[in-house]
């Protein structure tokens, strides 16, 4: 890695000598050293995260375990067994690293170090073990186009306009006009003259791609956690990484470059998965030779648009025809309010409902995402000092003060129905959501065919109930949803087909040679005989 050089006596004697200029120092807290690749086995199946389920998580809110009111590693290692039982296979950590904001963590302030409210290195490494133990993956949430203005480098870059830091954020000698970006006008004061640009806000510059010092940073912080026996990693406005004018700023081609060397640093370790943020922009680092995976923003909704009204809503086959779900990060809620509020939340908290968009989310192609709470219908309504907070509170373990939480007074708000929609009030309970989630999950598990098999839509665009036809390897299964709040029937492929798995009793559940006859709101899994 090379750097712009300081000005010192020794570097003017260099200059006077005709030697190379010293390297300049990194400013304290900052570490730039070269990370040497580590590999070594997880211990994982191939494709583990391809045939798995994943729970993202933000470790604040889920367990605490040393009654600070605050969510940390080791409690999260507790309820590893919780994840385990539930069928979960991955989970994707939201932002763990020492943090400016102390609260959703992507005003990063040091790379290579953990929050301090969460813990230490050796809680982290502990909390790998245990998963790998249990056959989970942990993938981290890497925030790779900002860091906090208060890391070291912005620091040093922001108070003095010659530092050799200057150059890895971006920076203006005059204010630039016109631009609007996520969080408005993107261009900010620096204290020493000139102005930096932060397309999210004034406390996350963003990082200078045009410098390769500022990649060959990034991919040594990736090797630093991979070493650590990291499973991969979930990329954070990727497309947004490279700036090219005010109309420019976002999708621009050098980001596909970009990814391209961090999939290739992954691809060195092997069994390793990522999976980038960019929502206008999911079919293109979705390519193989971009990221190879992206969140597949839109399917969440047309997915609760189609429950909410009772029938097949026309984007929800369109977005199944026109995308590669197959390889693509499924989700119905995440921590972002942009994507929707919390799943109870938008289906009024009605139970069928819910159980209907988890049996879709399980069934279709691609790499099914819950979101912590999502699995028991937590609901949040406390005010917050801005939205996402309402979508991070803490899980509900059980109905008690703090909820199972913590022995202290949480950092924030418990759920608005924690007292009823907690994992100790539905585990067992073979109507609750929670076991409807467990089964599903160890549906999906049990048949490659709805993991990564192919997909045929076989119903149309506002009929009741959804029918889908997944194959791979000999096995054909049917997957008919009905959504709406009727019973409600549907046409079915010629054939001899067997129930495999039905979330209304199995003779409410009526097939004959002209089609199937569901209940309301239920889902059918048929299997093809073979003659």
């Amino acid at each position: 890695m090379t750097s712009r050089t300081l000005f010192s006596l020794a570097g003017l004697t260099a200059l006077l000598l005709g030697q190379p200029l010293p390297a300049a120092e990194p400013p304290v807290g900052v570490d730039l050293s070269p990370v040497p690749p580590h590999v070594h086995d997880s211990g994982l199946p191939a494709q583990w995260a391809q045939r798995g389920v994943f729970m993202e998580i933000l470790v604040r809110a889920y367990q605490d375990s040393n009654g600070d009111g605050i969510g940390d590693l080791n409690g999260l290692t507790q309820r590893l067994d919780y994840l385990k039982a539930l069928g979960i296979t991955g989970i994707w950590l939201l932002p763990i690293y020492r943090s400016a904001d102390h609260d959703h963590g992507y005003a990063v302030a040091d790379y290579r170090n953990i929050e301090p409210d969460y813990g230490t290195l050796a809680d982290f490494d502990r909390l790998i073990a245990e998963a790998h133990k249990r056959g989970i993956g942990v993938i981290l949430d890497y925030v790779i186009n900002h860091s906090a203005d208060t890391h070291p480098l912005f620091v040093a870059a922001n108070n003095d306009a010659s530092s050799p830091w200057r150059n890895w954020y971006v920076w203006k000698n005059s204010k630039p006009t016109g631009w609007q970006t996520y969080g408005g006008d993107p261009w900010y004061a620096g204290k020493a003259g000139g102005y930096y640009y932060g397309a999210f806000a004034q406390s996350m510059p963003d990082f200078n791609f045009r410098n390769p010092d500022v990649l060959a940073f990034h991919l040594d912080n990736l090797r630093f956690w991979l070493n650590r026996g990291v499973d991969g990693f979930r990329f954070d406005a990727v497309g947004a990484l490279v700036e090219n004018g005010p109309n420019a700023w976002e999708g621009q081609p050098e980001n596909h470059r970009i990814m391209r060397q961090v999939h290739d640093v992954l691809n060195a370790y092997g069994n390793r998965y990522m999976v980038a943020e960019a929502p206008a922009f999911s079919t293109e680092f979705s390519a193989s030779d971009s990221a190879g995976s992206a969140f597949a923003f839109g399917l969440q909704n047309a997915i609760l648009k189609s429950i909410q009204m009772g029938r097949v809503m026309e984007t929800l086959p369109a977005y199944l025809r026109q995308k590669p779900v197959g390889n693509m990060g499924t989700f119905l809620s995440n921590h972002d309010s942009f994507a929707g509020a919390r799943v109870a939340q938008q289906l009024g908290e009605d139970i069928p409902s819910q159980k209907l968009a988890a049996a879709t989310l399980l069934t279709l192609p691609g790499i099914p995402f819950l979101y912590y709470g999502e699995e028991i219908g937590q609901t949040f309504s406390e005010p917050v000092q801005w939205d996402d907070q309402r979508l991070r509170g803490p899980m509900s373990w059980d109905g008690s003060a703090h909820a199972g939480f913590s022995s202290a007074k949480p950092f924030r708000a418990l759920a608005q129905n924690h007292a009823s929609a907690n994992v100790a009030a539905e585990n067992g309970q073979p109507d609750s959501l929670l076991e409807s989630y467990r089964a599903l999950i160890a549906l999906r598990k049990a048949h490659p065919a709805l993991q990564t098999g192919t997909l045929r839509i076989l119903s149309d665009d506002d009929d009741p109930v959804l029918v889908l036809l997944r194959e791979q390897g000999g096995e054909q299964l049917l997957v008919t949803l009905n959504y709406s709040r009727r019973a409600a029937s549907a046409a079915v492929p010629a054939g001899q087909w067997q129930l495999l798995y039905s979330s209304a009793k199995p003779a409410d559940v009526q097939l004959k040679s002209d089609g199937v006859a569901l209940p309301a709101q239920q889902l059918a899994v048929f299997r093809k005989m073979t003659p």
